[in-house]
């Protein structure tokens, strides 16, 4: 389905009128920003009309006052409201469009770890997306480039090129607010590794992480990896580690065309998913934990050993509250299925982490 095609019925034989097209979502976002693109293919796969405009420099104005000032944004169509932070921005679809491909497993446990890895490629993923951008020379002007291309539209000669070492600019001075510092990019790199290693042997056109259809995780990762297999240093890193991972990502912009189920409540999860559970237990959540028990102390930084290594970065508030929503999905599930998360999350580290 095209993005904005939002047709939804067709003459009737009766005679009758066809069916007004609703209103669709509008979406403003970026090529270069996973967020943007993972809430595009979730708006593609769940047949939501909507149009794709680039927040550009065109429209900056529009979204001045918009806190946070985040991408991307989505406005509403009752009442033009905007909406950022795309994981209750997807929470909030499903209660707007029940039962209309869902992207959250049905059996509750199977719910909780499709969050828990939502999260790791929100809040961690995201550092090896960031990191590899911003660290290498051929990245920082690819990258600079084509985003200064997406939101300067009308510049050209001297000024995009301007435009393109300002952002960079600006970006570089960020990374060590995020961890992206040279002690800390052999952590962020094994992480990329480990999570191409993890989905390489699983994932298809239609195979992914909860059955055959996708889940709020395989959109989570897909926003990172759809950045990382567009920058070159991680593309090729992907293309000589992980082409079908690459070919899913390709395949996963648009799964408008996908039928299939979720896997049943006591059939084994996939390898796939309990590798990257790991990575959760082993570092993630330690992550998370040492950045909450930092802020609570009143500390403007924290160290914690992770893969081995020691990391160290400033304390970052809103994955204190990261922390925070994990541990209050866990405390609302069933007895059954929070036993059955904690024997899929014992022994990975992670268990003791969520369970505080």
């Amino acid at each position: 389905m095209n993005d904005t095609d939002t047709r939804t019925s067709t003459d009737t034989g009766t005679g009758a009128h066809p069916a007004a097209a609703p209103v669709p979502y509008r979406l403003v976002g970026s090529n270069g920003s996973p967020y943007s693109l993972k809430l595009r293919a979730i708006l593609r796969y769940r047949r939501l009309p909507f149009v794709w405009e680039l927040r550009t420099e065109r429209n900056r104005a529009e979204f001045a006052g918009l806190r946070p000032p985040l991408i991307p944004i989505l406005r509403y169509p009752e009442d033009g409201s905007f909406h950022v932070d795309t994981t209750p921005i997807a929470e909030d679809l499903e209660r707007r469009h029940p039962g209309q491909r869902s992207i959250l497993p049905d059996d509750p446990a199977h719910a909780f770890l499709c969050h828990l890895i939502e999260d790791l490629a929100d809040e961690w993923l995201t550092k090896a997306m960031f990191h590899y951008r911003w660290a290498y020379d051929a990245d920082i002007r690819y990258a600079g480039l084509w985003i200064a291309d997406d939101f300067f539209p009308d510049r050209t000669g001297e000024a995009r090129e301007a435009a393109a070492r300002d952002f960079a600019s600006r970006q570089i001075e960020r990374m060590p607010l995020v961890g992206s510092t040279p002690e800390n990019a052999p952590v962020i790199e094994e992480s990329y590794h480990r999570v191409l290693a993890a989905l390489e042997p699983h994932v298809g056109a239609y195979r992914f992480l909860f059955g055959t259809r996708p889940a709020l995780a395989d959109f989570g990762l897909f926003g990172q990896l759809r950045t990382l297999a567009t920058d070159p240093t991680p593309l090729a890193i992907m293309r000589a580690e992980a082409q079908r991972t690459e070919s899913w990502v390709r395949q996963l912009d648009d799964a408008s065309g996908v039928e299939g189920e979720w896997i049943a409540a006591r059939d084994p999860l996939p390898e796939a998913v309990r590798a990257l559970l790991r990575l959760c237990g082993e570092v993630y959540l330690p992550f998370l934990a040492a950045n909450a028990e930092a802020a609570a102390k009143g500390k403007d930084e924290f160290e914690v050993k992770l893969m081995g290594q020691p990391f160290r970065q400033a304390v970052f508030r809103y994955q204190v509250k990261c922390l925070a929503e994990l541990r209050r999905r866990l405390g609302e599930l069933g007895d059954e299925a929070r036993g059955r998360v904690r024997g899929t999350l014992e022994g990975t580290g992670g268990w003791e982490v969520l369970a505080g």
